[in-house]
């Protein structure tokens, strides 16, 4: 059984799972699902077409699921999905999709910290943290385990590799590759996350392949093609180089360099 708090309003046809907690003044919305164990601790509100996962916490002020800020809305049931155990501290938004039937999305064991903004249609992995005033435009996705810093800006369509890093005050206007480290303005991505890819546990292999990567990437008078070339030939081919270079020939915007 939910428990709410009497201040709160909270719509009849909201799902509610066992032990979630709803705060005093916190507002639910007719279509939003709330998981198992999810507490809104106050001044919360929810709504659109959100689902929300097991076990989350949203501080005071926190806004999630409303109408998106792009003006390209036309309508119909654009939505937000969050997964378990992920925690939106004070005053942090989370929009809806733009178009009907599309959805902006958070995973699971997020930190995403007081002030912070994730845009219309953004798609967020896995062990993310996101610091004060860290703020994604439209459209950006963010792959597991990375680290946004505070007042931060990434551009729209950007995407962020796995285990990457992004220093304070920095704004991102390509891909930042993963488990790489970007920083400044304008920015650069003067190493790898060596610390994060370290308490990870990759393997002293496939981080000494990572550093070989970077030099190749950054460091040589290559260009970006021919340096994934010498890569693929030259070093050992570990999970993590196998993404790394898939995820830069992906990229439609280009990495930073």
């Amino acid at each position: 059984m939910a428990d709410i708090h009497p201040t709160a309003i909270v719509a009849p046809q909201a799902q509610l799972g066992d032990r979630v907690s709803i705060g005093p003044f916190c507002t639910v919305g007719p279509e939003v699902t709330i998981g198992e164990g999810t507490r809104l601790i106050s001044h919360v509100v929810v709504d659109g077409f959100t689902r929300i996962g097991a076990g989350c916490t949203f501080f005071p002020f926190a806004s999630v699921g409303l109408q998106t800020q792009d003006l390209k809305f036309k309508g119909g049931k654009p939505g937000t999905v969050i997964g378990d155990h992920t925690t939106l501290r004070e005053c942090v938004t989370v929009h809806a999709a733009t178009a009907d039937g599309d959805l902006t999305r958070i995973g699971s064991h997020c930190h995403i910290m007081a002030y912070a903004h994730i845009a219309h249609d953004c798609v967020v992995g896995d062990h993310v943290i996101i610091a004060n005033v860290g703020t994604l435009a439209g459209h950006v996705i963010v792959e597991d385990r990375v680290l946004v810093g505070g007042l931060s800006g990434i551009h729209q369509f950007v995407r962020l590799g796995r285990h990457a890093i992004i220093g304070g005050c920095t704004k991102i206007t390509q891909d930042v590759p993963p488990y790489m480290m970007a920083d400044g303005n304008p920015p650069r991505v003067p190493g790898i996350n060596a610390l994060g890819i370290k308490r990870a546990g990759l393997s002293e292999t496939s981080q000494q392949a990572l550093k070989q990567a970077h030099r190749l990437l950054y460091r040589s008078e290559l260009n970006t093609r021919d340096a994934l070339d010498r890569i693929e030939r030259e070093i050992p081919q570990t999970p993590e180089i196998l993404h790394l270079v898939q995820f830069i020939r992906a990229s439609e915007r280009g990495i930073l360099k």
